[in-house]
C-alpha cells in the first residue's frame, strides 16, 4: 500500500470516528486529548465493540480527562490520560517502584500506556477481592473503557460532594476502613491517594476511584502512602461528622491482619507484621 494510500485509509477510519462522536464540540474544545494517535485508539475500541460513540465531557482531572462513551444502549466511563500534559515524573515515581511496571523506560507515550494498563490490573485485581471499584472493562495505550458509576444521566458524585446523615457517615466510614483493609491484606495494594475525592456515593454504595497511583506492598514508598491514606481518611470524617481516627483504622488493619497471618507462615506473615506495626 502507498504512502497516500495509506493516509487516505488513516483519514477514512478518522472520519468514521468522528460521525460517533455525540458531542462534536469536545473534540475542539480537548485538541489536547484528541490527537491523532488517540483517535486511531478509539476507532480501535469501537471496532471491538468496547465502545459504539462518544458522549459529553464528565470532568477534567490533572493527567486525564473523563467522557461518556456508549455501547448499545448503556455508558459507559472512558478515561484519556492525556500524553501531552501528563506529570511524566510522578508517573515514574509511582511505576519504577512497582515490580509489575519497573522496567518501563521510554518515552512520554510509553509511560503513559503502562500507567493506563496499571489502573486497569487495580482495578480488577481491587473488584476480585470484593472492594467496589468502577468494573474495567477494556484499555488500549491511554484509553480506559470502564464502568460509568452512577444512574441514568446522573453520574455518581464525590463524597465530598455528599452530606451524609449522622448514622449513614458512620456506615460510609466503617466501609472505607474495610476497604481500606482488604485492598492491604488481600489484593496486596495501597491506593496510594485515597480522600474524599477519590470515593463515589452511589445511592448508599461507597465506590472507590482513580486507582493509576496505587501500588503493591513492595513498593518502597507503600507504607508512606498507607499513612496518608489513613491520615486523609480520619481528617475528612473527623472534621465533617466528628467520628473515626487513625488509631481506629489502624487498629482495625492490624486485626485483620492476625486473622490473615493464622493462615500464613514464614516471610510473608513477618512480611505483613512488619508493615502494620504503628
Amino acid at each position: 500500500m502507498s504512502r497516500r494510500t495509506k493516509d487516505e485509509d488513516f483519514d477514512t477510519r478518522i472520519d468514521v470516528l468522528r460521525t460517533r462522536i455525540k458531542d462534536s464540540d469536545d473534540l475542539s474544545v480537548h485538541d489536547a486529548v484528541f490527537d491523532k494517535r488517540t483517535l486511531m485508539d478509539l476507532y480501535s475500541l469501537a471496532s471491538k465493540g468496547a465502545i459504539d460513540a462518544l458522549g459529553g465531557s464528565i470532568c477534567t482531572g490533572k493527567e486525564a480527562n473523563i467522557f461518556k462513551a456508549i455501547v448499545g444502549e448503556k455508558e459507559l466511563a472512558l478515561k484519556i490520560y492525556r500524553v501531552t500534559t501528563s506529570n511524566f515524573k510522578a508517573m515514574q515515581d509511582y511505576l519504577h517502584g512497582d515490580p509489575r511496571f519497573g522496567s518501563v523506560k521510554g518515552t512520554k507515550k510509553a509511560i503513559v500506556s503502562a500507567w493506563t494498563k496499571k489502573e486497569f490490573r487495580n482495578l480488577t485485581r481491587a473488584e476480585e477481592v470484593g472492594v467496589r471499584v468502577p468494573h474495567p472493562i477494556a484499555m488500549k495505550e491511554n484509553i480506559l473503557v470502564m464502568e460509568l458509576v452512577g444512574e441514568k444521566d446522573q453520574v455518581a458524585p464525590q463524597l465530598k460532594d455528599v452530606d451524609l446523615e449522622q448514622g449513614e457517615a458512620e456506615r460510609v466510614f466503617e466501609k472505607l476502613v474495610e476497604y481500606i483493609s482488604v485492598l492491604y491484606h488481600k489484593a496486596g495494594l495501597v491506593h496510594a491517594d485515597l480522600s474524599e475525592f477519590n470515593v463515589l456515593y452511589d445511592r448508599g454504595e461507597t465506590v472507590i476511584i482513580d486507582m493509576g497511583q496505587s501500588v503493591t506492598l513492595d513498593h518502597p514508598m507503600a507504607r508512606k502512602f498507607l499513612e496518608r491514606d489513613i491520615t486523609n481518611v480520619a481528617r475528612y470524617f473527623k472534621k465533617k461528622y466528628g467520628i473515626g481516627s487513625e488509631e481506629e483504622i489502624w487498629a482495625r488493619l492490624r486485626s485483620n491482619g492476625e486473622k490473615a497471618d493464622q493462615r500464613k507462615e514464614g516471610p510473608d506473615r513477618r512480611a505483613d507484621q512488619k508493615a502494620t506495626q504503628k
